[in-house]
């Protein structure tokens, strides 16, 4: 019996939007405070420090009220002034894209590409440096979620500073769920969102942003003021006794507070281990099963995201579209230039559990199977249950 198309799927198991927690569910039906009561402003400041304690920055992060693409916009708005030279690192279509932001911006944009299943390399960005002194931004994608590739953002940002040059960081899709902060990649702006792996929906922004930052916003006669894509709008406003610029989004905000209990309870490094554990078992299944990896080297791979390298001659919409037709399993297409080559599957919150990664090989190795593909499923299975079975005995 084929499973209802018109019916929301039985496991959203995606790269983003991901699915909640129950506790973020539970809160975002709480009261809708008037934003200036002063239990509402007493509120905005506890989940403010809250944020701070959970991103271990000096001072609480700026919640925008927008999902993190619009942050990240308002970074290249804010930190890129118009004699700026930029260099933007591309290593997937996120990292490519932010190039195009940084463009409007800047004076010039340098960028080092690498093919989309690769990362990359420090030190190609330490001798791009050298040659270039001029750059004084350096754009980099951490998790590129179109293709489940990281970039060692901690190794970029040491080279960038010792260059004297400012790194701003994509964290969207890889904070909360691996061990990465703004002081360890010595970031100078770190934008990222409670949307993927602190499990709320797709509304707020959070982004750390560093002293040497503010300096250069502060003196940017570009960057944006009363707007939406401001920064320095919200920078005081986590404070109760400041005003906010505009409404801050109410519900989301109650959503992000139960979200950050969450994490801060079950604990960070807990939630790493449980995220890295979940692809593990995926990656581990999936190469069984005699299905390749998108990465070109594993260890490159995202504890968050696991993207599966499509069999010759089968499109991946294919098989997304019978994952959720036969199973109730929704999964990600690729985008852009990875489009029809690869299926990713989120490792993100709710879904950052061993047993969600049985259900993506099972869905994805029917699908590729009713799609022609030579796979053993069983196989897929057994493998990846016993990477479980070996981590529940240590």
């Amino acid at each position: 019996m084929m499973y209802d198309e018109s019916r929301a799927p039985v496991f959203t198991l995606t790269s983003g939007p991901v699915d909640a927690y129950p506790e973020v569910l539970r809160a975002l039906g709480r009261t809708v405070l008037y934003d200036y009561d002063p239990a509402f402003q007493a509120f905005y400041e506890n989940v403010a420090l809250k944020a701070q304690k959970a991103m271990r920055t000096g001072a609480p992060p700026l919640i925008l009220q927008g999902e993190p693409v619009m942050a990240l916009e308002g970074a290249a708005a804010s930190l890129i002034a118009r004699e700026d030279v930029v260099l933007n690192l591309a290593s997937g279509v996120y990292g490519k894209g932010f190039g195009y932001w940084a463009a409007r911006y800047a004076k010039k944009v340098e960028e080092i590409e690498v093919p989309y299943d690769s990362a990359i390399d420090p030190e190609q960005v330490r001798a791009f440096l050298k040659a270039h002194p001029e750059i004084a931004v350096v754009c980099v994608c951490h998790h590129d979620t179109p293709s489940g590739t990281l970039n060692d953002i901690e190794a970029i940002g040491a080279i960038a500073a010792e260059a004297g040059a400012l790194l701003l960081v994509d964290a969207v899709s890889s904070w909360a769920g691996m061990p990465t902060s703004a002081a360890a990649s010595q970031a100078a702006v770190y934008v990222t969102g409670p949307n993927k792996c602190l499990g709320c929906p797709p509304a707020l922004s959070l982004v750390a942003v560093s002293d040497a930052a503010w300096a250069k916003i502060e003196a940017n006669p570009d960057a944006p003021f009363a707007s939406m894509l401001s920064f320095t709008d919200w920078r005081h406003a986590w404070k109760k006794t400041e005003p906010f610029p505009f409404t801050p989004s109410v519900s989301e905000i109650n959503g992000l507070d139960a979200a950050l209990d969450r994490y801060l309870e079950e604990g960070p490094e807990a939630v790493w281990a449980r995220h890295a554990l979940t692809a593990r078992i995926c990656r581990e299944g999936i190469k069984a099963m005699g299905i390749e990896l998108w990465p070109i080297r594993e260890e490159i791979a995202s504890p968050t995201t696991t993207a599966v390298r499509m069999p010759e001659g089968i499109d991946a919409g294919t098989v997304l579209a019978a994952a959720r037709a036969r199973y109730g399993v929704s999964m990600s297409a690729g985008r852009s230039e990875t489009l029809g080559k690869l299926v990713r599957i989120g490792h993100m919150g709710p879904t950052a559990q061993p047993v969600y990664a049985l259900v993506a090989i099972a869905a994805i190795g029917g699908a590729l199977k009713s799609a022609g593909a030579q796979v053993d499923v069983p196989a897929g299975l057994a493998a990846a249950q016993a990477v479980w079975d070996a981590a529940i005995d240590q």
